[in-house]
C-alpha cells in the first residue's frame, strides 16, 4: 500500500495523530528530502527510524516503479517537506505507477496551503482552480496568465518570494488592476500575514522584500454581460444541435445569469 502523508506546513501542531501513529510503525518512507524528514520524526518525538528513501523532482521518474513494486509487499508512507504529497510535490508520479500495478493508494489528510489560503481569502470558494508555481521565465509567465485572463473562478497560485513582485505586476498586467488578490505568507507559522488589495497596491509592498512561503489568491474574471437576444440565440444553437430545450435554458441561464424560465419561454414564443 501506498500512504500518502499530509505533514505540517509549519506550525507543527499541526500534525495529527493518524500521522504520528502511522510514522511511528512506518519501515519504508519515501521522503522528497530525507534530512527534512529526519528533523521532523525528531521533533515529533518520534523513536521509530524507518528506511527513508529519497524521492523527489529529480529522480522519481526511475524511483517510482521501484517504490511501487515494493508497495506490492509493504506498506510505503510518502511524505513531503510540507503539506499533501503529489500536489506540486513529489508523489504524482509514484502514485500514477501504484495505480497502473493494482496497489492500493491512500493519504493522510493534513495541512495544506492551498485551501488555507483559500478560506481565508474572502474570494468565493465554491469554484476555484489551482495553478500550481508560476512559470520562472517572464514570457512564459506572461502568455499563462493571458491564458487565465477569462477563468471564471477564483484561482490560487504558489510563487517564489523572490519573484512576487514581479508576478503581481504580470497579474495586473494580464487581469486589470482591479482584481481582488490576497498574498498568504507564512501560513500557520509565527509570522503569518495576509495582505489583501489590488495587483499595484501590492506591487508597492511586495517591492520592499518578501520572506517565507508565498500563495497567492485571484478573483476570477466577472460574467461577460450578454444580452437576452444573445441568450436567446445561444439555447436555440443549442437546441438545434439536438440539446433538449430546458436543458439549453438552464445551461445558458447558468452561464450569462440571466433567468432560466424566462430564456425558455422567449425560446417557445419564437418557435
Amino acid at each position: 500500500m501506498i500512504i500518502l502523508a499530509a505533514t505540517p506546513i509549519g506550525n507543527l501542531g499541526d500534525a495529527s495523530r493518524r500521522l504520528i501513529e502511522v510514522l511511528e510503525n512506518a519501515e519504508v518512507v519515501a521522503a522528497e528530502d530525507t534530512r527534512t524528514t529526519q528533523r521532523l520524526l525528531q521533533a515529533l518525538q518520534i523513536e521509530n527510524r524507518p528506511r527513508l528513501i529519497a524521492l523527489h523532482d529529480h529522480n522519481e521518474k526511475h524511483k517510482a516503479a521501484e517504490l511501487a513494486e515494493l508497495a506490492e509487499q509493504q506498506d510505503v508512507v510518502v511524505v513531503s517537506d510540507a503539506g499533501m504529497p503529489a500536489v506540486s510535490d513529489p508523489g504524482y508520479g509514484l502514485v500514477a505507477a501504484a495505480v497502473e500495478r493494482g496497489v492500493t493508494v491512500t493519504a493522510i489528510p493534513g495541512p495544506s496551503a492551498v485551501l488555507m489560503a483559500l478560506a481565508i481569502s474572502g474570494m468565493p470558494t465554491d469554484r476555484f482552480t489551482f495553478e500550481g508555481f508560476l512559470p520562472r521565465k517572464p514570457g512564459e509567465r506572461r502568455q499563462t496568465l493571458r491564458m487565465l485572463a477569462s477563468e471564471p473562478r477564483t484561482m490560487v497560485f504558489f510563487e517564489s518570494p523572490a519573484r512576487l513582485a514581479s508576478a503581481l505586476a504580470d497579474i495586473g498586467a494580464a487581469f486589470g488592476d482591479d482584481r481582488r488578490i490576497a498574498v498568504c505568507r507564512e501560513l500557520t507559522k509565527f509570522y503569518e500575514e495576509v495582505r489583501r488589495g489590488t495587483a499595484s497596491e501590492l506591487v508597492e509592498w511586495a517591492e520592499q522584500g518578501v520572506k517565507g512561503e508565498i500563495v497567492i489568491v485571484v478573483s476570477g474574471a466577472a460574467a461577460a454581460a450578454v444580452s437576452a437576444e444573445d441568450a436567446l440565440a445561444q439555447v436555440q444553437a443549442l437546441v438545434a444541435s439536438g440539446t433538449r430545450l430546458k436543458d439549453a435554458t438552464a445551461e445558458v441561464a447558468a452561464a450569462t445569469g440571466l433567468s432560466s424560465r424566462d430564456l425558455y419561454q422567449a425560446a417557445l414564443a419564437a418557435r
